[in-house]
């Protein structure tokens, strides 16, 4: 029998930040700060019979409602591996919170 799905989710975390994945996106950072990293993984290559990322967009976007989506985004590249995307995406986010 399924256990009941709890309320009170934990994420797992990088950085003392939430880092969350749906389907091929990676969502990095909390949705309450000013900024947060999205990570689409947009191919993977076979590597000793599993999958891992090659080609990785990082955006850093604004959670700022009030703003249209094409505005919302402040920085974005692409990089090559979840890795290296990571790593640039932190980086942003970090200096973009503390600008703020």
């Amino acid at each position: 029998m399924a256990e009941p799905k709890s309320k009170n989710k934990k994420f797992l975390t990088y950085k003392g930040r939430p880092l969350v994945r749906s389907g091929n996106t990676i969502y990095y950072g909390n949705m309450w700060e000013k900024y947060v990293v999205i990570m689409q993984i947009i191919n993977t290559k076979p590597l000793f019979g599993q999958d891992i990322s090659g080609t990785v967009v990082v955006q850093l976007v604004s959670t700022d409602k009030n703003l249209k989506i094409s505005e919302r985004i402040v920085k974005q590249a692409e990089k090559n591996g979840l890795y290296n995307a990571i790593d640039i995406g932190t980086i942003w986010l970090e200096r973009a919170l503390n600008e703020s």
